[in-house]
């Protein structure tokens, strides 16, 4: 994977870990203004996920760069990303999956997780690169107790 530089996520905790990773995988977006991205067609999606937080876990961990991964590569890689219904579901329009859909999604995923660890970081950005020419930051609403002071 090549070195790139991201887009920092704002935010005021003491740590900050990213962690970058590709997965190939297909999908078509079955809506008219999708134009040629009706018809099914394959990336190779481009991840960065960051993760920040004020505490580390036992182990001296934000959270485990390996377990980032394996959320996000070992469900998508090799896939037909429509054919996983818990995450785009062809009923709702806005569940097709886009490349904005697609970054959310890694973001819930991700966050899922890391609600359930003892120091409960939180998934501030991701970064999903679909083309070399075209990308999706998705970035969650900031906490209440998080706003202050920034």
């Amino acid at each position: 994977m090549m070195q790139q530089v991201y887009p920092a996520a704002r935010h005021d905790y003491c740590y900050e870990l990213n962690k970058d990773f590709h997965f190939a995988a297909a999908h078509y977006v079955p809506a008219e203004e999708a134009g040629k991205c009706q018809q099914l067609h394959g990336h190779t999606y481009y991840v960065n996920v960051t993760v920040a937080g004020d505490e580390l876990d036992s182990a001296g961990f934000l959270v485990n760069f390996a377990i980032i991964k394996q959320l996000i590569h070992n469900r998508f890689d090799h896939t037909l990303l429509n054919d996983d219904k818990e995450s785009f579901n062809d009923a709702a329009a806005d569940y097709f999956p886009t490349t904005e859909v697609v970054a959310r999604t890694i973001h819930e995923i991700v966050q899922r997780h890391l609600d359930g660890t003892s120091n409960k970081p939180q998934c501030v950005q991701v970064y999903l690169r679909e083309t070399p020419t075209s990308y999706c930051i998705f970035r969650p609403k900031r906490k209440a107790d998080h706003d202050e002071g920034s």
